[in-house]
């Protein structure tokens, strides 16, 4: 028998929507959970038919609470304790910004890594510049080529 009520951040850990009950908590604290348009925080308790707003960028994702639990159940599960009801809206909204190439950026694109960086630096600046002695103005070289 499931209870009748739960903490939002140990349900939203047990749900699998954060990876961690410390990251549910976080996300509560900053602002990004939701519940009525009003933030909540990590000790707010949900019951059966709230409705759980949570913020992960670029969308906001909407949640119904089916069952309150606070251990963590497997992926087969979740939908017997919640239901999504995000709006299709959302979903292109991610559509668009996978699209527009903010998100999913693929390697190599974009800024040079450190390890990039440094490997453009040596190639500019051999680590054996000094073993060098060149004298570009030698005067002998000179006077051999007008003779």
């Amino acid at each position: 028998m499931s209870k009748i009520e739960a903490r939002i951040d140990k349900w939203l850990w047990a749900v699998r929507v954060f990876k961690t009950r410390t990251i549910a908590a976080d996300a509560c604290k900053k602002g990004r959970v939701t519940m009525s348009g009003a933030q909540v925080k990590p000790s707010r308790v949900v019951r059966p038919g709230d409705v759980v707003e949570v913020k992960k960028t670029p969308i906001t994702y909407s949640f119904k609470v089916i069952q309150a639990i606070e251990n963590r159940v497997g992926a087969k599960l979740v939908p017997e304790v919640m239901e999504n009801v995000t709006p299709a809206a959302q979903y292109e909204l991610l559509e668009m910004s996978r699209i527009s190439g903010f998100v999913d950026r693929a390697r190599g694109t974009g800024r040079p890594t450190k390890k990039d960086r440094r490997a453009m630096d040596e190639f500019v600046t051999p680590a054996f510049e000094g073993d060098f002695d060149f004298d570009w103005d030698d005067e002998d070289d000179d006077e051999e080529i007008d003779n």
